[in-house]
């Protein structure tokens, strides 16, 4: 049966979307671990690395003494030299990781937080779509004040989303239930439906001791049109524990207790997508020969 998943899995692209696609992996995860609420113990970096994300949207981006060169370091030993960066400056910052080129990045004010803010960043896809990416990290206190973060993300989209980019906000939302109302705020621009994220055991909670949902990878409907059941499990859209992943082999160098770390945070969230790009352009005709005369 395995077997068998994996051959769809390989065919069902050229199927739909013939030889032109791109496999697009993006990864959202509050990992930090540790006494210093950081990346510096090893756990979460195993879990970006393990799960190896085109795109990773991180909270809590912290690292030595965050000074530049100890980020850029950590970003190069993590996902590879590569991949850039965009990291806003403040206490408990958010950022975003990606394969592909940053366009242009910066922050949305959280009147709620005043050690966050939203980042974002566009990001080009080779010979396909610009993603408008927000990686956010809400209020764990009270839900008015995830209300009031929603209302505003949605404000800042429609202001500021160019027409024609596919949006993506991920990250922490601090959610208690899947229901919550602060996601309404967003309807109009992501899918919000289940089926939700799992793990292998179905459980759908992404918090430490797997109770709340509070961890989230939301697209906009054209990216949402694109996905596919995720390449480690085939089984939908991925709630990664390590104390509960079956193959760990599949993800290198990931340790069965990386997820259940010290004070580690929350579990990552994986969403695959096959998106259409533009068929490369063809090689030039070679020159005709011409005879020595």
């Amino acid at each position: 049966m395995g077997k068998a998943w994996l051959f769809l899995g390989l065919l069902l692209p050229a199927l739909v979307f013939g030889a032109d696609y791109l496999p697009l992996r993006i990864v959202a995860g509050n990992l930090t671990s540790g006494r210093f609420q950081n990346y510096d113990d090893g756990a979460g970096a195993r879990i970006f690395q393990g799960l190896k994300p085109d795109i990773a949207l991180i909270q809590e981006f912290r690292s030595g003494t965050n000074t530049k060169r100890e980020i850029d370091s950590w970003v190069r030993s993590v996902f590879g030299p590569e991949f850039s960066y965009y990291r806003e400056d403040k206490e408990l910052p958010n950022g975003i990781v990606s394969r592909y080129p940053i366009l242009s990045s910066g922050v949305w004010p959280d009147q709620e937080m005043p050690n966050r803010d939203f980042a974002w960043a566009r990001i080009a896809l080779p010979r396909g779509p610009t993603l408008f990416v927000v990686s956010v990290h809400l209020s764990a206190s009270k839900e008015p004040k995830r209300r009031a973060q929603t209302a505003a993300l949605a404000d800042y989209c429609r202001k500021n989303v160019p027409p024609g980019d596919w949006l993506v906000i991920g990250g922490d939302y601090n959610t208690q239930v899947r229901g919550e109302s602060c996601l309404r705020s967003l309807e109009k621009w992501l899918v919000i439906r289940p089926p939700w994220p799992a793990d292998e055991d179905g459980n759908e909670n992404t918090n430490r001791n797997r109770r709340k949902p509070t961890d989230w990878v939301l697209v906009g409907k054209e990216l949402h049109a694109c996905s596919t059941p995720n390449t480690l499990t085939w089984n939908g859209d991925l709630v990664f524990d390590s104390r509960v992943f079956r193959n760990l082999d599949l993800v290198p160098p990931v340790l069965i207790e990386d997820s259940d770390a010290e004070q580690m945070q929350h579990m990552a969230v994986l969403r695959d997508f096959w998106v259409p790009i533009a068929p490369a352009a063809p090689a030039p005709a070679p020159l005709p020969e011409v005879s020595p005369k």
